[in-house]
């Protein structure tokens, strides 16, 4: 959408532009130039480029705040991945002494027992589906 609006601008301004030069040269005659059609053609210019002038300036003023707002989300991402990353630190180490727990139960019990609680398990999975279903 924007680019059609600064398709049309373009448009606009090149049929001024047209026009602009239809009125320079129109002054021109055998005997020289009219300077009354070249000074009022310098007023239009000069108006037209303080129109150019401020439609800039309100672009780079939408640039600027755009490129704002994208700073502050930029941060608040970064903010939100840190805290993140501090939290997988902190999930790693507790899993990991879980597992150093685990590592040690299985180590210290005998095959015997170890057996005995796989096949507990096994029994309590089989029951609570059959209970479900």
């Amino acid at each position: 959408m924007a680019h059609a609006s600064v398709r049309d601008r373009y448009c606009r301004n090149s049929g001024r532009e047209r026009s602009n030069r239809v009125a320079l040269f129109d002054g021109i005659e055998e005997g020289g130039i009219r300077a009354s059609s070249s000074y009022g053609s310098h007023e239009i210019d000069e108006q037209e480029n303080e129109k150019a002038m401020d439609g800039l300036q309100d672009r780079v003023n939408l640039l600027k705040r755009l490129s704002g707002d994208i700073h502050e989300e930029v941060e608040t991402h970064n903010r939100m991945l840190d805290r993140m990353g501090n939290d997988m630190d902190s999930s790693r180490g507790v899993l990991s002494g879980t597992m150093d727990k685990f590592k040690m139960v299985f180590e210290t019990k005998s095959s015997r027992r170890m057996f005995t609680l796989v096949a507990s398990f096994v029994v309590l999975f089989l029951v609570v589906y059959y209970l479900t279903r």
